[in-house]
């Protein structure tokens, strides 16, 4: 089968044939083209999610990613990261393997073409050319036979008529004989053109054109493997990348299956275990006595009012932390606004932090400390002088950072001390808070303040001190009668009084005390017959009257 005899006559239609084959071939390269940039924006769209998704740094996010299902989790972020490495992997073998090598090809492919179609444009113009003389050879050969016929004629006619002389009759016998021998000399040469013809005429469809066209055959055969060859590529390329994609699916099975929900359960425990031991029963109340009204140890009092009042420094205080509300603010440097459990954490994840600032600032010290050797060996290098500022300046950062570490550890040593399951008088005292000055006098209040979400508070801290003494009575309410004022005080500083017992005040305003600070940091005050409650000490200036009932004398 070869085009050059089976289509010796279909020039023009295998011309259009070849170029509809370049144009597939083109398509195809557009449609891989825009395979890859389809994985490209895949790849880039994973990688966005895969980052939207990731933790970010010293936040809360980051926090929660202790928990094995949240590991879990960043495990599938990173896998599929990698995963859209892959799908770049595909991109850019398809451009580098099917894209540029076809289009390369295709530009080949046509110059090729054009060449074979120029050369068989080239054979079909010179046997036109051909046929036009033997048609042109052709016609002078019948012209000139018509000529001689027409000469003869004349001098038949001319030789007999008598009337004609004898020199007409012969001009007209040479013409006639002219005539005929341009007849002969076109015949002569319409038959050698007619030969040289048939020869051109058999070497063009015999030998011309079944070269060209087999060569047109052997280009359209060429494009068709190249075009099968880049498929497979084009499959093998997603082949390729098919193991590390398991390997990515892999992965994500695997952080799957570690996911462990009772160490995440152990995890929620530390997290949030206050270390406070639960209340216990609440005392029955007998009103019907005769005698004076009291606060049992775990009572929630209110007044006649509605409205509750707790007194801070005595027995029912330290009970109720779990439902006062939490009075938001900077957070302590002690962190003693957290329960005992978590507060040590806090201060022994701080201690850990500062002893590594401390092993980096030594670091820095001992590499200037050589850098000062060398410097003193090979005064060319530089000037050893030049480095006792940084010296001294690392060596005074190490010193802060030390009695910064001492300060933090002896509050881990007292929480560590004060911490349940020692003794029973350890767990009576867990909750004991030494009263620790603080920079501020916000911190202060705060520090004295408890939260619903199980946050400590020196509040917290008198629990266990409440309990070893619980005979104590001495600071009850008295609902039937308002405590007689001890002395004034003056509000050094606006309280906004937002947990029960306590009450608001403004800075400057003068106010009675009807209840001096019992050790516990709280004042407890009155505006009107009606209205009073406590403030932290700190916030007033009190002045006792010296002859009032209950007041201490100062020296």
């Amino acid at each position: 089968m070869s085009w050059g005899t089976e289509l010796w006559d279909q020039f023009d239609n295998l011309e259009k044939h070849t170029q509809w084959g370049i144009d597939i071939l083109e398509k195809y390269i557009k449609f891989v083209k825009e395979r890859t940039e389809i994985e490209l924006s895949y790849a880039k769209q994973l990688r966005n999610l895969s980052k939207k998704y990731q933790p970010k740094k010293n936040s809360k996010e980051e926090e929660e990613y202790k928990y094995t299902a949240c590991k879990a989790f960043l495990s599938t972020l990173n896998e599929m990261n990698d995963y859209a490495g892959q799908h770049e992997v595909i991109s850019e073998n398809m451009t580098s393997q099917i894209t540029v090598d076809l289009m390369r090809y295709v530009q080949e492919l046509k110059q090729e073409r054009k060449s074979n179609f120029h050369d068989g444009r080239k054979a079909q113009q010179h046997i036109e050319t051909c046929w036009k003389q033997l048609e042109s050879s052709k016609r002078r050969f019948e012209r000139d036979c018509k000529e001689a016929d027409r000469a003869q004629q004349y001098f038949e006619k001319m030789d007999a008529d008598i009337n004609v002389t004898k020199a007409d009759v012969e001009k007209a016998r040479q013409q006639a004989q002219l005539r005929h021998q341009l007849a002969e000399d076109s015949k002569a040469d319409y038959s050698s053109i007619l030969q040289r013809f048939n020869q051109e005429q058999w070497e063009y469809y015999h030998t011309h054109i079944p070269t060209i066209f087999q060569k047109i055959q052997e280009m359209e055969e060429r494009r068709i493997v190249r075009i099968g060859e880049s498929m497979k590529t084009y499959a093998e390329v997603d082949r390729q990348v098919i193991p590390i994609i398991g390997k990515c699916l892999d992965g994500i099975v695997k952080a799957a299956e570690s996911i462990d929900q009772k160490n995440d359960s152990q995890l929620v425990v530390e997290a949030y275990k206050s270390g406070f031991e639960p209340p216990g029963d609440i005392e029955f109340e007998d009103y019907t006595q005769p005698m004076k009204r009291t606060v049992s140890e775990n009572s929630l009092s209110s007044s006649k009012e509605g409205k509750a009042e707790l007194k801070f420094g005595g027995k029912s205080r330290g009970k109720l932390w779990p439902f006062i509300k939490k009075n938001k603010g900077a957070t302590p440097e002690d962190f003693s606004n957290l329960p005992p459990e978590q507060r040590r954490k806090k201060l022994q994840q701080k201690v850990d932090d500062l002893n590594k600032e401390i092993q980096k600032e030594m670091d820095q010290r001992d590499a200037i400390t050589k850098m000062k050797d060398v410097y003193l060996k090979n005064p060319q290098m530089g000037d050893p002088a030049s480095l006792d500022h940084k010296l001294a300046e690392a060596t005074q950062n190490i010193e802060k950072l030390r009695l910064e570490t001492q300060k933090f550890e002896a509050w881990l040593a007292e929480v560590e001390g004060r911490l349940p399951a020692r003794s029973e008088q350890a767990r009576r005292q867990s909750g004991m808070y030494d009263g620790q000055t603080h920079p501020t006098v916000t911190n202060c209040a705060q520090d004295r303040e408890s939260s619903p979400d199980g946050s400590y508070t020196e509040e917290q801290s008198q629990e266990s001190e409440l309990k070893v003494l619980a005979t104590d009575f001495d600071d009850e309410f008295d609902d039937e009668e308002p405590l007689p004022a001890i002395g004034t005080c003056k509000a050094l500083y606006t309280f906004e009084g937002q947990n029960e017992g306590t009450i608001s005040v403004v800075e400057g305003e003068t106010l009675s005390v009807i209840e001096e600070d019992k050790g516990d940091g709280w004042t407890r005050i009155r505006r009107s017959e009606d209205e009073e409650g406590y403030v932290p000490t700190s916030y007033v200036e009190v002045y006792l009257d010296k002859n009032a009932k209950g007041a201490k004398t100062y020296i």
